[in-house]
């Protein structure tokens, strides 16, 4: 299969405000999601994007199996509002963001995402980028690869790390997912890579991140998604890191609040007013279901708003 679905079945619950409307689904991946929706209402609209031309290629059955009700387009998120205006949709009754990489981009090795099987170090989703994997690791400053470790990946040995891969590329260039991880490996004792997994886990998602600009405009692309709906339709995204969610939950939250004002400030002067509502006061996770037969769920959150009457 191109990609398992994560939460299928609280994504297809939590947007069925938007049966029979048009949804949006902006980051298509392996189309999981977007064919269930599909199927579970006959009059259902949907509208596809994804920057990587393999999954437009592999969505192609979608526009087979459900003719006159499928648009494909290649793009990123961050290009939604201007790709449906150029298809003259001015208002959505779904949007669904799975921000997470799909199994196919993992599996396929020559993608270069995991850090298990060899491979060039690629990590581009749209491969038309010019920015890899191997140009921020031989490219970057040891500063800049500190800041992009410790920020995108989390990794507290992210200076040590910077460092090791500086001394190396000065010898040679670094070139490939197996010569980094044990690059990177050599940083950390076995006794830590046991307690805290393989830290190439966590500076290939920083990599990964920065190649491909996954967080670059995300807060205001959901916000202008949302802006987007019909009252009663609903906005689901799906996250796999702290990063992402903490965006997604701040832009929630502010779209969900009357008043956004200082509150030193006696009285409401910003004048701004709730947009939203939150369906979960917190995101819902995967079940031990789920993870059992799909342990990449682990990480995922999923938060969904409502659109106000307003």
């Amino acid at each position: 299969m191109y990609h398992v679905p994560v939460m299928a079945k609280e994504v297809l619950e939590g947007l069925s405000p938007a049966r029979g409307g048009v949804v949006l689904d902006c980051t298509l991946g392996g189309g999981g999601h977007s064919e269930l929706l599909l199927r579970d209402d006959p009059s259902t609209r949907l509208i596809g994007i994804d920057k990587d031309a393999d999954a437009i290629a592999y969505n192609a059955r979608l526009s087979d199996a459900f003719p006159g009700r499928v648009t494909l387009v290649r793009g990123a998120y961050e290009d939604a509002p201007s790709i449906l205006d150029s298809l003259g949709i001015d208002r959505l009754d779904g949007v669904l963001m799975d921000l997470g990489i799909s199994s196919h981009q993992i599996d396929v090795a020559e993608r270069g995402f995991s850090y298990v099987a060899d491979a060039p170090l690629d990590m581009r989703m749209d491969r038309d980028r010019k920015v890899t994997a191997a140009s921020v690791v031989n490219g970057y400053s040891e500063e800049a690869l500190r800041r992009i470790f410790r920020d995108y990946g989390e990794e507290p040995h992210a200076a040590r790390i910077a460092a090791r891969i500086a001394t190396a590329r000065a010898e040679r260039a670094i070139e490939t997912t197996t010569e980094l991880a044990r690059l990177i490996g050599s940083c950390v004792s076995q006794r830590e890579r046991a307690k805290r997994g393989h830290p190439a886990k966590r500076v290939f998602q920083a990599i990964r991140i920065e190649v491909n600009g996954e967080l670059t405009r995300l807060g205001e692309t959901v916000e202008a998604l949302a802006g987007r709906l019909r009252a009663g339709g609903r906005i689901a995204v799906i996250t796999f890191h702290s990063l992402e969610d903490r965006i997604v939950k701040q832009t929630f939250s502010t779209l969900a609040t009357d008043c956004i004002c200082d509150k030193s400030l006696p009285v409401c002067v910003c004048g701004h007013r709730a947009s939203v509502k939150l369906i979960h006061r917190k995101p819902l996770v995967s079940g031990a279901e789920e993870l059992a037969a799909n342990p990449r769920a682990a990480s995922a959150k999923l938060r969904i708003a409502e659109k106000l009457n307003v």
